[in-house]
C-alpha cells in the first residue's frame, strides 16, 4: 500500500499542501513546529478515520477555517483508490472513497492501512490500561474492518448500560431490573466477541513481537504480552450479575472488556514498572513492528510506514537495529536533526511551513 499523492487544504497549520511520495523511503526534514507530524497524521487519518495523537476534528482544522479537506492517491497493488475527507470543525465530516460518499466510517477502512511510530509510543507500556486497550483495537481494526462494528457495538451497549445505571440513582427496581437484563445480555455478547478478537490477536502477535524484541535488545530480553481480564472464567453475563449491587451504587460499569489490560513483560518482570526507559521503548517498537508484520500476512498488503522523530528517542543501538526491522513497504520518516547514517532515503524533502513541501 502506497501514497503517490497528498493533499491536504486547511489542515493544522498547512494553508494549502500537494505532495509527490516515491513508493520507496522518503526523509521528510524540517524545523521543529513546521507541521511534520502534521503530514504523518493526514496520511494516517486517512487509514482510521481518526488522529493517532488523539485529537478532536476542530483540533485538526487550521484556525480561522470552518473546514479542513485531505485527498490522497492511494495504490493497492496496482488500483488505484482515491480517498478524500472534508473535516467539519462544528459538523459532521464528509468522507468519499473514489468520489462516492460513505455514510459509515467502516466503508472507509480498509483501503489503506499505516503503522504509526512516534515518541509518544513509550505510553503503550508506561500508561494506563486505556493505552494499551486503543493500540489492540486499532491493530483488530487494521486486521479486519469487521472488527470496527464490533468496537462500536460495545460502546454504544456500555453507553446505554451505564446511562441506565445513572439514571436508577441506586435503586433496583422491576423496571431498571428487567432494562439491566437486555443491556447485560447484549454486552455479553458483545464483549466476549470483542475479548476473543483481542486474545487471538494477541496470541498470534506475541511470538512476532518476541523475535522483533530479541532483535533490538540483541537477545538480552524476552518479551510476552497477554491478555488480562478478571471476568472470563466466570463469563461476562455471570460477572455482571455478580457486580451489579456495586455498578448501581456506582453509577457505571465495572467490569467488561472496556476495563481490560495487556499484560507486558520482559523476562518474566512488568515491563511498564520494572523496564528501563530504553527497555521500554523497545518494548513499544516491537509491539508496533509485530503488529504491522501480523497486518501484512493476515491482510496480504504491507501498510504505510509512518516513523514520527523516532530516531531522537533512540540510543545509537537501538537506532540501527529499527533500521534493519523497518518492513518493506512506503516509508516516510520525520526528523528535525540528523539521522543515523545507516539510514538510506530514495528522497528528501525539505518542509516549506504553511504553503507545502518542497525537494
Amino acid at each position: 500500500m502506497t501514497i503517490s499523492r497528498l493533499w491536504l487544504i486547511d489542515y493544522r497549520n498547512h494553508r494549502e499542501v500537494d505532495l509527490s511520495l516515491e513508493p520507496g523511503v522518503t526523509l521528510l526534514m524540517g524545523p521543529n513546529g513546521w507541521g511534520k507530524t502534521n503530514l504523518l497524521e493526514a496520511m494516517a487519518w486517512l487509514s482510521r478515520g481518526s488522529s493517532f495523537r488523539g485529537a478532536p476534528t476542530e483540533a485538526l482544522v487550521r484556525q480561522g477555517a470552518e473546514r479542513a479537506v485531505v485527498r490522497a492517491e492511494v495504490d493497492d497493488g496496482g488500483r488505484v483508490v482515491l480517498l478524500e475527507a472534508e473535516l467539519s470543525s462544528t459538523g459532521r465530516n464528509r468522507i468519499q472513497v473514489n468520489r462516492q460518499r460513505v455514510t459509515r466510517l467502516r466503508d472507509l477502512l480498509g483501503h489503506f492501512r499505516t503503522t504509526v511510530f512516534s515518541p509518544d509510543d513509550l505510553t503503550l507500556v508506561k500508561g494506563s490500561p486505556g493505552e494499551r486497550r486503543t493500540w489492540l483495537d486499532d491493530l483488530l481494526v487494521d486486521l479486519h474492518p469487521r472488527n470496527h462494528g464490533l468496537r462500536v457495538e460495545v460502546d454504544r451497549v456500555l453507553r446505554q448500560r451505564n446511562a441506565l445505571l445513572k439514571q436508577a440513582r441506586g435503586r433496583l427496581t422491576p423496571d431498571v431490573a428487567a432494562t439491566l437484563e437486555v443491556w447485560d445480555a447484549k454486552l455479553a455478547k458483545a464483549g466476549e466477541a470483542l475479548a476473543a478478537a483481542r486474545t487471538e490477536a494477541l496470541v498470534a502477535l506475541e511470538p512476532l513481537a518476541a523475535v522483533v524484541s530479541d532483535r533490538l535488545t540483541s537477545g538480552r530480553s524476552t518479551l510476552t504480552a497477554t491478555p488480562v481480564a478478571d471476568w472470563t472464567a466466570e463469563g461476562l453475563a455471570a460477572a455482571l450479575h455478580r457486580v451489579r449491587d456495586d455498578d448501581l451504587r456506582r453509577g457505571m460499569t465495572t467490569v467488561g472488556p472496556q476495563r481490560d489490560d495487556v499484560k507486558l513483560t520482559l523476562d518474566g518482570m512488568p515491563a511498564r514498572t520494572h523496564a528501563s526507559q530504553g527497555e521500554q521503548r523497545s518494548v513499544a517498537l516491537a509491539l508496533r513492528l509485530a503488529g504491522h508484520r501480523l497486518v501484512a500476512e493476515r491482510t496480504g498488503t504491507s501498510p504505510m510506514v509512518l516513523l514520527d522523530d523516532v530516531f531522537s528517542e533512540l540510543d545509537r543501538e537501538r537506532a540501527e537495529a529499527l533500521v534493519s526491522l523497518v518492513p518493506d513497504a512506503q516509508v516516510v520518516v520525520t526528523a528535525a536533526a540528523a539521522v543515523p547514517d545507516s539510514v538510506r532515503f530514495d528522497a528528501v524533502m525539505d518542509l516549506v511551513v504553511g504553503s507545502g513541501v518542497g525537494g
